[in-house]
Parts: C-alpha cells; sequence; structure tokens
C-alpha cells in the first residue's frame, strides 16, 4: 500500500515519477501495489504498507549468532550522513551518485544468496544505524560484537560530511542511546560515531555467518553483484554488547 505526503507547490508529474519508481521496485521484489492513500503536507513524504506470508521453515532473525561467527555486510555506510548534505545544498546528486544506487538496490538478490549457503542471524541496517541494528542482534543472540573500524566501507564523501557535523538528527539520537552499551565508546572519535550510528536508507545486510563458511558466502555474494565485506565478529563477551577494535 502506497502512503504519500504531497505538497500543492510541485507538479503532479513529480508524483506520477514517484509512483512509477516504487511500482518498478515493488515488482522487481516480486509484489504487487494493490492501493494506498495519499494527503497534503508541506514536504514530500513516500512509503510503503507491506503485508506478506512468511514460511517458518525460512525464516531468519536476529536470533542465532554464534561466537565465532563472522559479520558480513553488504552495502557501505552513510545515506543519512549523504542525504543531510544534500539538503543543506553542500553536495549534489551527482556527488551521491553511487549512495543513491546503492538505495536503489533491492536486499533480494543478496538474500537469496545467504539462504543458499546458509547462515545464522541476520537483520537489515536501517534507522538505528549499524550500530543500533548490530546490538540489536547482539542483544537477541545473547553475544557480544566486535567491529573493526579499518574493514568498514561508507560512500564517498561521508568522512568529511560527518566532519563538517553534516549529521542527522537521528545519529545523535542512536549515538545518545546506544552508547552505554559500547564497551570502548569513550575512545571512539566523535565523527566515526556518528557514521556508526547514521540511520540508513535501504542499508545492506548484517549477516553472521560460520567462520568455514564466510568466504564462499562473500564469493557468491560478489558473484551476484552484490557488495560483500567483513566488518567484524561474533565474541564472547557481555551479552548485547559491542567493542570497536
Amino acid at each position: 500500500m502506497n502512503l504519500i505526503g504531497f505538497p500543492r507547490c510541485l507538479p503532479q508529474t513529480t508524483l506520477v515519477e514517484i509512483l512509477k519508481g516504487g511500482a518498478e521496485k515493488v515488482r522487481e521484489a516480486g509484489a504487487v501495489v494493490v492501493g494506498g492513500h495519499t494527503v497534503e503536507d508541506d514536504e514530500p513524504k513516500f512509503g510503503m504498507a507491506v503485508t506478506g506470508l512468511v514460511d517458518p521453515q525460512r525464516l531468519v532473525s536476529t536470533v542465532g549468532a554464534r561466537p565465532g561467527d563472522v559479520l558480513i555486510l553488504t552495502k557501505p555506510l552513510g545515506t543519512g550522513i549523504l542525504t543531510t548534505a544534500l539538503k543543506g545544498e553542500v553536495i549534489t546528486e551527482a556527488d551521491m551518485a553511487e549512495a543513491i544506487l546503492g538505495m536503489q538496490t533491492l536486499n533480494k538478490t543478496a538474500s537469496e544468496v545467504m539462504l543458499a549457503v546458509g547462515i545464522h542471524a541476520c537483520t537489515d541496517i536501517t534507522g538505528f544505524g549499524l550500530l543500533g541494528h548490530a546490538l540489536e542482534l547482539a542483544e537477541a543472540s545473547r553475544v557480544a560484537i566486535e567491529i573493526q573500524i579499518s574493514s568498514l566501507r561508507i560512500y564517498p564523501q561521508v568522512a568529511e560530511m560527518a566532519a563538517m557535523g553534516l549529521v542527522p538528527e537521528g545519529s545523535y539520537n542512536n549515538r545518545q542511546y546506544y552508547l552505554p552499551r559500547i564497551i570502548n565508546g569513550a575512545t571512539i572519535a566523535p565523527e566515526l560515531m556518528d557514521i556508526l550510528a547514521d540511520p540508513q536508507t535501504s542499508g545492506g545486510l548484517l549477516i553472521a555467518v560460520a567462520q568455514e563458511k564466510s568466504e564462499h558466502l562473500k564469493s557468491r555474494l560478489l558473484a551476484a553483484g552484490c557488495d560483500a565485506f567483513q566488518i567484524g565478529a561474533v565474541v564472547d563477551g557481555p551479552a548485547g554488547h559491542l567493542k570497536v577494535i
């Protein structure tokens, strides 16, 4: 179901293009748009309410990560920071073309690959940032997580924009809420914390997979056209906590 807020000051052709783009992605995902609702709003807003069925035998959740698992992420970070910079007219759409392409890419192929390989747990990275969703997985699985800073991938210009303070409000909220559960949070540079806490639009999958399957999973993801980079590991430690190394 489409849910739209749209201002009178914009041409209806813009609304048509938004609806067409949404319908194309729904079709790509294998679903169907059955209707929706539109209201007048001062800012354009577009989203969808999704209803569907899941096979319990194939359901993957945040429960099941085990110490020794490798953590693989399927998209770079930084979309919230870049869109904030775009709204502030510090960068242009052309400057964030790679991030726009990433946001346009569904997690459908990555999820199909991980199901075929076999994994222990997974979550997508959205509004709570990598920080929040990794901690959600750690808490649900009763494990701790280590994230390797040197292994993180971010979109072009994200670091520069974060250093300038062009950070969405959601990043500050995430950082404040989750900081007590970061074992070494006081030692992390503020701009790095902003990237870790950055709310993502259409972020990637964070996958916990057995170490012996990790290289196979990465190669299968890359062969399918997905990003795949190892960012850390599941470890023994205080359940629901995270360390940045």
